[in-house]
């Protein structure tokens, strides 16, 4: 889904991949790989691209069909602000769930599996408030 969806947000800005790669300051090769699928690109530069393009990492990587980011009709509210409060409310702030080395070890099949389980266990938590 990410490949598809560089190569159409490209061509509709009317950028080359080249245009692309010095952007993002990588190789044209490297861009060229991200479009291809053989490569995926790092968080860093898959923000550079949602912001370039003004469009959400969740549309590039084909988990929104909505491109535009989300403005809050609410400045107030801070999602990350939100979590941290709920994190405190449950005293996890320091659990190991938050040790980076632990993130950096993780691939993406892992991460993916995390999300799965993630889902299936607020589902879980949703059905027993009901």
């Amino acid at each position: 889904m990410l490949k598809d969806r560089l190569v159409k947000i490209r061509k509709e800005h009317k950028k080359t991949q080249q245009d692309m790669a010095k952007i993002l300051g990588v190789t044209r090769p490297a861009y060229t790989a991200y479009e291809r699928g053989s490569r995926k690109p790092d968080y860093d530069t898959l923000e550079k691209l949602a912001d370039h393009f003004n469009v959400t990492t969740d549309y590039l990587l084909g988990r929104s069909d909505n491109p535009g980011k989300i403005e809050s009709e609410d400045n107030d509210f801070d999602a990350m602000n939100e979590i941290n409060n709920l994190l405190e409310k449950y005293g996890i702030e320091d659990s190991a769930f938050f040790d980076i080395e632990k993130w950096k070890a993780m691939g993406p099949e892992e991460i993916k599996e995390l999300e799965s389980y993630f889902d299936y266990i607020t589902s879980k938590a949703r059905k027993r408030k009901e």
